[in-house]
């Protein structure tokens, strides 16, 4: 079943400080990676625990299943939280920036009991067997036998991702997931990112600083500024000379690789 996550007019604050406002996303469709881009303290951290349902903002947000909006479904959404579970299965999985504890537990063991802790899930060779491949599938399996304490925090982050790819859900909502790596890991993971994209099938949103990472990567970008959306779009079309000067406030050049990727190298801050 292909879902779309949708979310329109949310608001959110802590106390008297107002972090998000009116904010309406394009579609976060399945099968595409949708980048959060902008400056520091614009939100974007905040946005996705609003759709992960950690925040509770005004404005509604709800699953398209038909690609169309069902007028009484949206309002009986409308200032609610969207379901963290459908049908038994996750919907939502939410990566945070921080990294797990260190922890006498062992990678294998912490990726299990996390695919443990849905309630249809029982421990059974096939589930064994389906951590291998996950594991496998992060490069994270020559890991599987140490334990969290003894992980640099590129690693400790990849077991993270492995919890929430393991659960496999419709909706991954991954928060820096390059903060820990360095530039090669950093492409693979991006690269492994949308592999999950179209091969899970499930509809990924990250949140991104390398601009040029999100151009390469990602379907669609959403630009954050002030706690508001200053544009959308596929990135070559939202990653512009204007949007860094009103947005970043740098004088940037923008290049186009051979393959039509757009890259940008900064001139100097505004």
């Amino acid at each position: 079943m292909v879902l779309n996550l949708r979310a329109d007019n949310l608001s959110f604050g802590y106390g008297a400080t107002r972090v998000l406002r009116d904010i309406t996303l394009p579609a976060i469709r399945s099968g595409e990676v949708t980048a959060l881009i902008g400056p520091n303290a614009t939100g974007k951290s905040t946005l996705l625990k609003c759709l992960a349902g950690l925040h509770t903002p005004s404005g509604d947000i709800w699953v398209d299943e038909a690609g169309q909006r069902r007028a009484a479904h949206a309002e009986a959404r409308r200032g609610r939280l969207l379901p963290r579970r459908r049908n038994g299965h996750d919907l939502i999985q939410y990566v945070p920036q921080e990294l797990p504890p260190p922890s006498s537990i062992t990678v294998f063991e912490a990726v299990l009991l996390a695919r443990l802790q849905q309630s249809h899930v029982r421990a059974s060779r096939k589930v064994v067997d389906e951590i291998g491949r996950t594991l496998a599938l992060l490069h994270i399996d020559t890991l599987a036998a140490r334990p969290l304490s003894e992980l640099s925090g590129g690693q400790r982050q990849m077991v993270s991702l492995a919890q929430a790819v393991t659960r496999k859900p419709a909706f991954m909502l991954l928060d820096e997931p390059t903060s820990n790596l360095d530039l090669r890991n950093q492409l693979q993971l991006l690269t492994l990112i949308r592999k999950l994209a179209t091969e899970q099938p499930a509809a990924i949103v990250i949140t991104v600083h390398d601009l040029n990472l999100a151009a390469r990567f990602a379907d669609q970008a959403v630009v954050l500024r002030s706690g508001t959306v200053h544009s959308s779009g596929p990135p070559a079309s939202v990653i512009t000379t204007s949007m860094l000067r009103d947005v970043y406030q740098i004088d940037a050049s923008i290049h186009e690789t051979p393959d039509g990727t757009p890259t940008l190298s900064v001139n100097r801050s505004l």
